[in-house]
């Protein structure tokens, strides 16, 4: 009677998930379903371990989901309640987006001034080992509750990069605020860094362009918009956002499994900084949503975009809540269930977003050689008086240090002068 109730509960359990299965008469997938309840029978009942109905069904799922694609999983009652604050901007944790990757969990990007950013985790860095525990073998559900922790509380991840040992990090965790856009002015030229699309995104832009626009009293020469090892997160803002610089067009089309099942986002008319030259920067930990404005924008000729290729996250993941008749709480599942494509028709999904001008990230002292002019000369007319000059320390702004750091802001400030000057040109 006890196994009878065990196979019951399965293939009610299963029958939920599958719509429309009662009525097919498809004598293997019975089959296989009852397959499926003795198993169940035999590791409740013989596992090492005693394991509960809730945990082995909560796997079950979750191994379903997992199995099918890297992007897709069974979020618990906790898990989801975390979930809802991770798009409001706040949540607790190390602050890094993840994937599963041949077992492993791969880095898409640490998120800007969280504890993970701060302690140097890298897009492209693989998660070999939490604490004392293997990750191989572990779903990424369960390697974010192994991550998640109480803030203040600290956690060792050992890391494994591209031409180093594997090393470890030790992190504290903490609450995580997430500012998703910041602003900056560099030579006239306005600087826009999106960190992660929440739902402050699309009014954070706004904000920023409007507090440029008004401090340099509408003498921009143009804008940079930062998409540098940005993750994604909410599609509607990705589309927002890119509309802000678009006149009209399709931003992106998200194509699902049947030939009619294709949405369509279309730019209403107005971009918000009169059509001054854009330059997009990316690279490899930019995803899913910084992949659409990218594409989007690039599609237009509305951007020059710089920097390397993008992750190349292009499916597009549905949120599907459930809930126990037992229970107020919420669940739910992350399924695949599209592909979107930018306004040309191309696919990103595993290929990215290339450049229109390829610029790797480096420093200005790794190209730097000595130079000589004619004041460094022996004898020299005012020679003295330039030495001089040379000797009084010169102070950097904030500004020009961080353009000195960063190489691809500098060759886009550089690019957004040129394009400039090209224009001005043709007005006179």
């Amino acid at each position: 009677m006890k196994k009878f109730f065990t196979y019951f509960i399965f293939l009610t359990l299963i029958l939920t998930f599958l719509p429309g299965i009662t009525n097919a008469k498809n004598k293997e997938t019975y089959e296989l379903l009852d397959l499926f309840g003795q198993i169940f029978d035999r590791v409740r009942s013989d596992y090492v371990e005693e394991v509960t109905d809730e945990e082995l069904i909560e796997k079950a799922i979750d191994g379903m989901l997992t199995g099918l694609d890297p992007h897709s999983g069974y979020m618990n009652e906790d898990v989801w309640e975390e979930m809802q604050m991770d798009t409001k901007g706040k949540f607790g944790g190390l602050g890094i987006e993840i994937t599963m990757e041949d077992g492993f969990i791969k880095v898409i990007s640490p998120i800007d001034d969280t504890p993970a950013y701060k302690a140097g985790v890298k897009a492209g860095d693989y998660i070999i080992q939490i604490e004392d525990i293997p990750v191989l073998g572990l779903t990424i559900t369960e390697a974010v509750e192994l991550m998640r922790g109480k803030k203040g509380s600290p956690i060792k991840i050992t890391i494994s990069r591209e031409g180093l040992e594997p090393f470890e990090v030790e992190i504290i965790r903490d609450i995580i605020k997430i500012q998703s856009v910041k602003s900056d002015i560099f030579n006239n030229v306005g600087y826009l860094r999106i960190s992660s699309f929440t739902e402050q995104t699309e009014s954070g832009i706004q904000d920023s362009i409007n507090k440029i626009n008004k401090e340099l009293e509408k003498k921009e020469i143009g804008y940079i918009l930062d998409l540098r090892s940005n993750p994604g997160g909410l599609l509607d803002q990705a589309v927002k956002v890119a509309d802000i610089f678009l006149e009209q067009g399709e931003i992106v089309s998200t194509r699902g499994r049947k030939k009619n099942d294709i949405h369509r986002f279309r730019a209403k008319k107005g971009d918000l900084i009169n059509s001054k030259p854009l330059v997009i920067i990316i690279n490899g930990g930019s995803a899913s949503a910084s992949e659409i404005v990218a594409g989007a924008l690039q599609d237009h000729k509305r951007a020059i975009v710089i920097g390397t290729d993008s992750f190349g996250k292009g499916s597009v993941q549905t949120i599907i809540p459930f809930r126990k008749s037992s229970s107020s709480k919420v669940s739910g599942i992350r399924l695949t269930t599209a592909r979107y494509y930018t306004p040309s028709g191309k696919s990103i999904q595993g290929k990215g977003i290339v450049p229109d001008i390829i610029i790797k990230q480096g420093s200005f002292e790794s190209i730097e050689f000595n130079r000589f002019s004619e004041s460094d000369l022996k004898g020299s007319l005012d020679n003295d008086k330039n030495k001089s000059e040379k000797d009084v320390e010169e102070i950097l702004s904030p500004q020009e240090e961080r353009l000195a750091k960063d190489f691809q802001l500098a060759r886009a400030v550089d690019l957004i002068k040129g394009l400039n000057i090209y224009q001005e040109s043709l007005t006179q």
